[in-house]
């Protein structure tokens, strides 16, 4: 997957100016994918000079202009071809799974004290998400099928937090009976 799926798909919905889809990543896909908003822009403009995307001109008084970003039937092709590849789990790429590997050889409190900072990272994350499945989709049979798709991708995310936070758990358990 790259960024510019992930903004094609963004566009879906509605069109939308540049700085609406970073605030969309900041508050919905950035849950999944991350990306800053001079990426977003750059990437944008790539989609438009493939043919990917439209780009309208608004102009307005005692403001800069706005450029409104609309997806093309070219970038729908582009979406649904992606949609067809098979996806790939990614890989774990975490530093506190190495600092494990540390277990014995430096104090424990350090280790545990790691543990303990990222099981408040997923107790907040976890939090987040709850929040918003309770305000959005309290009842996710009665929605829209587009809503249904992003219920699955927010559910996920929770599932994911519950189990790090389970993980934390076992974690601090067997941390608690190290001698060092």
């Amino acid at each position: 997957m790259s960024l510019s799926h992930a903004i094609l798909t963004a566009l879906l919905d509605e069109d939308l100016t540049g700085y609406a889809l970073a605030k969309q990543f900041d508050v919905s896909l950035g849950f999944f994918w991350q990306a800053s908003h001079q990426q977003i822009y750059r990437e944008l403009k790539v989609l438009h000079q493939a043919g990917r995307v439209d780009v309208r001109e608004v102009l307005q008084h005692d403001k800069p202009d706005k450029r409104i970003y609309s997806l093309t039937p070219q970038g729908r092709q582009m979406l649904e071809s992606w949609i067809t590849e098979s996806t790939r789990p990614r890989g774990t790429k975490d530093e506190l799974f190495i600092k494990l590997y540390n277990v014995g050889s430096v104090p424990v409190e350090l280790i545990v004290k790691a543990v303990k900072q990222r099981q408040a990272e997923h107790a907040g994350k976890l939090e987040l998400y709850q929040k918003i499945e309770a305000r959005n989709y309290a009842r996710p049979s009665s929605l829209s099928d587009r809503k249904k798709g992003i219920y699955l991708s927010l559910l996920a995310g929770i599932r994911q937090e519950q189990t790090a936070l389970s993980w934390c758990d076992d974690a601090l358990d067997l941390l608690a009976t190290v001698k060092s």
